[in-house]
């Protein structure tokens, strides 16, 4: 997916700069940085899993936007300024843009930090790996695109400065002009995402998560049709000590005292029954398939005892005269004589459309407990199953943290550059916006969260409140020279603005390659957190602007 999304890029600032030079100078600096941190990653033995296999992607993308800022300051300095030395300009640009995209590249990495509180470590490990590559990202930006620069450029730049951005333009006076549209939009995006929010949930259908035409998802369908279900499941009947005292007849009063009579006495009716009662009872569930347990052994006994019931006394003798090879294989397994337990396995059928995992667990709770009568300590479910279930629950209680944590920590940077709390809120919350939308789309389309998507919306805000940074960077610093809101927002719309623009369609490129994945949850994650930053950049080129209108937070005119 790297090459293709190379090739977008490729295609992309091709348009925008219309010289071969600018498609290569951006490339080239994105390459180095992927090729030094894949290199590190296999000096260090860092492990790449399904969750931080996206790592290449989202550096190229994150490599670009810091690329695509410096270029354009650099070309836009060279074009008011044609008789300046190439290495005055890539000073100046470089003494222009170190700030910002320090604090961008920081608030980003406090994105991906917040994963590390989620308790999973394929996320937590995907956290720390964007972390080091942003690092590194930042590194190449202002060491080896300068020293590019220097080598490469000349001069005499074409560049196409003479064509305002049209959707720059246009974005630039409905900021100033709709403000009733600006803000009815806004309330209606905060409505829809209180609303899909609250219908978020979460899922771990494995076979779901590739397509069907893959290998994988045939393979899982046929055991789940053939083979009785992929998902294991186990159903662990604790026996009360009561009973376990107990003998099932008079008959083993005869039997010698030994340790391995002893065994003999675990054989009674009431437990077999209680088995039995449990096996059906998950058998004749709709969502599950095969089940196993000592229960299958006994009925196989009793059919060849022509359909009679074996009672306590019959079924200690076949326990004593079968063989250790086989008590192994078909007996220990599903019971525990020494834990007074018996185990039931069985297996989900993980491709049902229909099928609620979560709500299946608890369902079974429910109903060994008020229909089959047993107590609480007396069964416990685990296996597989319970295992992903318990994983994925966990992602809301993780979601609302890292969510919390990113808020925070973002907000904590914008105090420390913009050194003013107004101009700090503004500046967050048109991105917050558009990654709660994101959720409250999910949400309302009925998508489940899981170990992907739950990244969206803390990388989302993460990326696209760069946006943000460089526009209100480049707004305060454009003020002070106009002194007059509204020019000063013509002027970073035809600037600045430019640039987000160009940034925000490179990530969305980037994002949209990832639907070329076999893997269901990659391709969410490319759809909805490409979409979130096209939202995001809407934001900041409508309600951030209007907002500084309003709020006046450079002073007065």
């Amino acid at each position: 997916m790297a090459l293709e999304y190379l090739f977008l890029l490729y295609v992309h600032f091709g348009l925008f700069f219309r010289s071969l030079l600018w498609v290569f100078i951006p490339l080239l600096s994105c390459f180095f940085a992927v090729l030094i941190m894949v290199g590190f990653l296999g000096l260090v033995g860092w492990k790449v899993t399904v969750i931080s296999s996206n790592f290449i992607a989202l550096m190229l993308i994150l490599t670009m936007a810091m690329n695509i800022h410096m270029s354009v300051r650099y070309l836009q300095f060279k074009k008011e300024n044609p008789n300046s030395s190439n290495n005055e300009a890539i000073l100046w640009t470089a003494s222009k843009m170190f700030w910002p995209i320090l604090y961008t590249v920081l608030t980003t990495i406090c994105a991906f930090l917040s994963l590390i509180f989620s308790g999973i470590k394929p996320i937590i490990d995907f956290g720390w790996m964007m972390t080091v590559g942003l690092l590194v990202s930042l590194s190449i930006t202002f060491t080896l695109l300068p020293a590019i620069l220097n080598v490469l450029s000349k001069k005499n730049i074409s560049y196409r400065d003479d064509e305002k951005s049209k959707i720059t333009t246009f974005l630039s006076r409905v900021s100033q002009k709709n403000t009733k549209t600006i803000f009815t939009s806004a309330v209606i995006v905060i409505l829809v995402s209180l609303v899909g929010i609250t219908k978020l949930e979460v899922e771990n259908s494995f076979i779901n998560y590739f397509d069907k035409k893959t290998e994988i998802y045939k393979g899982m369908k046929l055991i789940d049709d053939k083979l009785g279900g992929t998902t294991p499941l186990d159903v662990i009947i604790k026996f009360p000590e009561q009973e376990n005292t107990e003998k099932a007849d008079d008959d083993f009063d005869s039997w010698d005292d030994d340790d391995q009579d002893d065994e003999k006495y675990w054989f009674t009716r009431n437990k077999i029954d209680k088995i039995t009662q449990v096996h059906d009872y998950l058998d004749s569930l709709d969502s599950v398939g095969k089940v196993i347990s000592f229960a299958s052994m006994v009925r196989v006994a009793e059919d060849l005892n022509d359909g009679k019931k074996l009672q306590g006394l019959e079924m200690g003798v076949l326990y004593t005269k079968i063989p250790e090879s086989i008590k192994k294989e078909i007996i220990n397994p599903y019971i525990s004589i020494k834990n007074d337990e018996a185990r039931i396995s069985l297996r989900i059928l993980d491709s049902r459309e229909e099928l609620r995992r979560n709500d299946l667990i608890q369902k079974i709770n429910y109903d060994l407990e008020n229909k089959l009568g047993l107590n609480k300590d007396e069964f416990k479910l685990a296996g597989v199953l319970i295992l992903f279930n318990n994983l994925l629950q966990s992602l809301f209680k993780s979601q609302i943290l890292t969510l919390g944590v990113v808020m925070a920590g973002i907000t904590l940077m914008f105090l420390v550059l913009f050194r003013n709390i107004t101009l700090s809120l503004i500046g967050v919350v048109p991105n917050f916006m558009a990654a709660f939308l994101i959720l409250g789309i999910i949400g309302l389309l009925g998508i489940p969260l899981d170990m992907m998507t739950i990244t969206i919306a803390a990388i989302t805000i993460g990326i696209a409140v760069d946006n943000s940074i460089h526009y209100i960077y480049r707004f305060k610093e454009e003020f002070k020279n106009i002194n007059n809101y509204n020019k000063t927002l013509e002027k970073c719309h035809d600037t600045v603005g430019v640039a987000i623009l160009n940034t925000s369609i490179t990530i969305v490129f980037g994002f949209s390659i990832l639907v070329l994945s076999n893997f269901i949850p990659t391709i969410y994650f490319g759809v909805f957190t490409g979409i979130a930053m096209l939202l995001a950049m809407l934001s900041v080129l409508t309600l951030l602007p209007k907002l500084i209108l309003i709020v006046k937070p450079f002073g007065s005119e």
